[in-house]
């Protein structure tokens, strides 16, 4: 009994390592495309009609999702989390009016920053194809790193601290 536990043991961690290799290898093939230029983009309209400029020197990340998405859905809660230590600004893409978002957000209890792509604008800036894709910039307006997919909050957390 116990070699089996072992042996499933053993093959669960090798899934885990090659689904993680394939899974990076995908957002990695899929942010080939991405705008790689510097941040131009120096005030955002919130969802709540409020202006929003972008910090000067202070790394920030942008986050494009979907409330139709449900990738977007599971990887809310790490936005949410890293938005309370860090500048976010998140950009819902062409998932309809103001308030089906922001009853999208109170279902779900998320508070971050959100500007409404109604209609694909900041997506086709940044030549985003897949949700969700986070894009972190260092305090220069450099991009530092591209992910295309689902991402951890440890992932959010360490690709920021690397982006100050």
């Amino acid at each position: 009994m116990k070699d089996k536990i072992k042996k499933y043991l053993k093959e669960g961690v090798v899934f885990i390592v090659m689904l993680t290799i394939a899974m990076n290898a995908m957002s990695y093939y899929r942010s080939i495309d991405l705008n790689k230029e510097n941040l131009d983009i120096k005030n955002f309209k919130l969802l709540n009609n409020t202006e929003y400029s972008l910090p000067k020197n202070k790394a920030i990340l942008v986050h494009f999702w979907a409330i139709w998405c449900p990738t977007c859905k599971f990887e809310a809660s790490n936005i949410e989390k890293i938005s309370k230590d860090y500048e976010v600004i998140t950009i819902a893409v062409q998932s309809g009016i103001k308030e089906e978002i922001q009853k999208y957000l109170d279902d779900n209890n998320l508070t971050f920053k959100v500007v409404n792509d109604e209609d694909g604008s900041y997506s086709r800036k940044f030549n985003i194809k897949a949700f969700p894709t986070t894009l972190i910039y260092d305090k220069d307006g450099n991009q530092k790193f591209s992910e295309v997919g689902y991402t951890t909050t440890a992932g959010l957390y360490s690709r920021m601290a690397l982006s100050k």
